[in-house]
């Protein structure tokens, strides 16, 4: 079984929350995770008919059967049972008492802030880290072929190719549960939707040009996006707001979290096709970016990662902030260092006065070295890229 990173921020949390609540996309881990880190409490699912008829007709006895705790799975099937665990917590506060995972976010946090506030912790959880693949023996040479498997976990538990898996992921959980939330009566309007967004991961979201394509309405693409982004599909990235003597792009941009579903929507398959397609720099900038995301989340950490871009096309693909320290992260898809790597960051350190110790490049190949005071690291290192708390994530 390969060890999850986020195993000792969940292990932290239970020590001081009556509840630890795990969130994150389907088939990414949650209850693997859980019922690793704690092996002795009782586990009910909550996609089960049988335990979703008892929580919602004796949600006290359900609770009260359990007295020293257990791990609810799938919880937001049964929001009526959020108010109940508030009371029991408040009568019994043990720290790490219930442990809970959901899929459905948005529906998740909002019970969560109503009737757990102070109770509980959050731990998000994404799919397999590059750095947990490489701990466990089990991350792939190259690069593209990386993110053509993804990084969900039962491609790598179970004996399927990733694209019978895919397939399946996203016809069961995408075309149906997420469409089934926002209530889409056209299926086929949203599969194109989707696509679309597959096809600008790694670039400026233009909702009106998004919604356009896809024969929808602005506030419908808007209302769409939201939803992928609470399910953990896609994070959308904000511009770094710090003005530095020049007009700054204000729109997000859309970012896949996992390289191997943005390819399958795309429709590529090989290697081939991945190296050689237009939006190969835009995926592995994808790819990068989330792999940076999963480390703070892992730890714990505020997401707190932004872009930089002025309305003249400088650009940073990535800057990281913790308290007053920036860290400039430049995302490079070609596997031959270039002395190119270094543009976008020389106007960085230009425009902020921020020293060059404070800027990385990650690319595509296999070689780790230093340059002009700025550290290259090599994509299979992306551990490496440190934080203001962390010295490796």
């Amino acid at each position: 079984m390969i060890s999850r990173t986020a195993e000792a921020t969940l292990l932290r949390y239970a020590k001081g929350f009556p509840v630890v609540c795990i969130s994150g996309p389907r088939q990414s881990g949650k209850t693997t995770l859980a019922r690793q880190a704690f092996p002795k409490k009782p586990y009910l699912s909550l996609e089960d008919p049988d335990i979703i008829a008892l929580a919602r007709t004796d949600p006290r006895g359900l609770l009260g059967n359990y007295p020293h705790g257990l791990i609810l799975d799938e919880a937001q099937y049964v929001p009526e049972l959020f108010a109940y665990l508030k009371t029991a917590v408040d009568a019994d506060p043990v720290p790490g008492k219930y442990i809970i995972t959901g899929s459905q976010q948005f529906h998740l946090l909002e019970k969560i802030s109503e009737s757990l506030a102070g109770r509980a912790a959050l731990l998000t959880l994404l799919p397999f880290s590059v750095q947990e693949l490489r701990d466990a023996g089990q991350l792939l040479k190259d690069p593209f072929d990386c993110m053509l498997n993804g990084l969900y976990p039962p491609i790598y538990d179970r004996d399927v190719s990733p694209q019978d898996w895919y397939a399946q992921y996203i016809t069961l959980y995408i075309e149906r549960d997420i469409r089934s939330l926002i209530n889409v009566k056209d299926l086929g309007q949203f599969q194109s939707f989707v696509k679309m967004c597959a096809s600008r991961t790694g670039q400026l979201l233009n909702l009106s040009a998004l919604a356009a394509d896809c024969g929808i309405t602005h506030n419908t693409a808007k209302a769409w996006v939201s939803v992928l982004e609470t399910s953990g599909i896609v994070c959308l990235l904000r511009p770094y707001h710090r003005s530095y003597g020049k007009r700054l792009v204000k729109t997000p941009k859309l970012h896949f979290l996992d390289p191997g579903l943005a390819c399958r929507l795309l429709g590529i398959t090989q290697r081939e096709q991945l190296f050689l397609h237009p939006n190969r720099g835009n995926l592995f900038e994808s790819f990068i970016t989330a792999e940076l995301l999963k480390a703070r989340l892992n730890a714990g950490l505020a997401p707190n990662l932004f872009f930089w871009r002025d309305n003249t096309g400088n650009e940073v693909d990535l800057i990281q902030e913790d308290g007053d320290t920036l860290q400039a992260i430049e995302i490079k898809s070609g596997q031959t260092f270039s002395s190119g790597f270094f543009e976008g960051l020389k106007k960085w350190v230009q425009f902020t006065g921020s020293p060059s110790t404070d800027c990385q490049i990650v690319y595509a190949g296999d070689i780790s070295l230093s340059r002009e005071g700025i550290r290259v690291i090599s994509w299979n290192q992306i551990g490496q890229v440190p934080t203001a708390s962390s010295s490796s994530l």
